[in-house]
């Protein structure tokens, strides 16, 4: 009995063992710090042009060992309410004009970590082709959000359609317009996403720069009148990568703006773009 009995402490000594061992050489697998799996990095954007440049530093990321994740959105609300809420790490997609209006009109806490690039706002041609054709009743159609409509009427007076409130700036409306030079005009107000695909029933519209390119228009080429480099608005409205305050210095944010703000995203824009997109970094 004595003999069976330090048999089976024996056997239960060596299973325990070979527990205890298993287990040592197991990390949780719930640490990805320690089992070396990738941290998923999801990033909302527009898909032109801001997912397509992100799509440029998936491997960039991934060597760094950042999963990155694109959801697209086709306007400019969600993507800011899904990062508030939690859904996304960061965006990319506005400028900070726009993510100063948001934060106080939704109580949200966003903060913009890089500048990326800048979009030209531009007059481009419908019904009609030249702006030698403006006339009393001319319509033109002009975003509807406050920064973009600011911007489009800053365009419309800087190519003598327009005369706005003296020092207005960027917070101009329809309402601050003093006069019409070549005949009082008929400017509609619409969502900024619905522009270029109205272009065609009415004379002309101002078009955010992704929205053009979404709709096979850019800028420099097929616009009329565009912002340039040295405007105002050149110097405002850079697109930003956003995240929520408490997350700026995240290691996972950081290599995401280094990614972005590389000389090979410098070159991929300014060759892909020929002008509707600058870099701003």
């Amino acid at each position: 009995m004595k003999r069976k009995s330090l048999i089976g402490l024996l056997l239960v000594f060596v299973l325990v063992l070979g527990v205890f061992s298993a287990c040592a050489s197991s990390p949780d697998s719930s640490d990805d710090s320690d089992s070396g799996e990738a941290v998923t990095l999801i990033v909302g954007a527009t898909p032109v042009p801001h997912a397509e440049i992100l799509e440029q530093v998936v491997s960039d990321l991934e060597a760094e060992g950042y999963t990155l994740q694109i959801t697209e959105f086709t306007d400019y609300v969600l993507p800011n309410t899904a990062l508030s809420d939690g859904d996304l790490a960061a965006n990319y997609f506005q400028h900070l004009p726009y993510l100063d209006q948001f934060n106080e009109e939704n109580g949200t806490d966003l903060v913009g970590v890089a500048s990326i690039h800048y979009e030209p706002l531009a007059l481009y041609p419908g019904k009609s082709t030249s702006l030698d054709e403006v006339k009393e009743g001319t319509e033109i159609l002009v975003p509807n959000d406050a920064t973009n409509e600011a911007r489009a009427l800053l365009l419309l007076e800087a190519n003598g359609l327009v005369v706005l409130k003296e020092g207005i700036g960027l917070e101009a409306t329809v309402l601050d317009i003093t006069e019409y030079p070549k005949g009082k005009l008929t400017i509609t107000e619409i969502d900024a996403a619905q522009i270029a695909k109205s272009l065609q029933d009415v004379d002309f519209a101002v078009i955010n720069g992704n929205y053009a390119l979404e709709a096979g228009l850019n800028a420099a080429t097929d616009a009329l009148v565009k912002e340039e480099k040295d405007s105002l608005a050149a110097e405002t409205f850079a697109n930003y990568v956003v995240v929520r305050a408490g997350d700026k210095d995240k290691p996972e944010v950081q290599a995401l703006v280094k990614a972005l703000q590389s000389e090979k995203i410098r070159a991929f824009i300014e060759e892909t773009y020929e002008g509707a997109v600058v870099p701003s970094f």
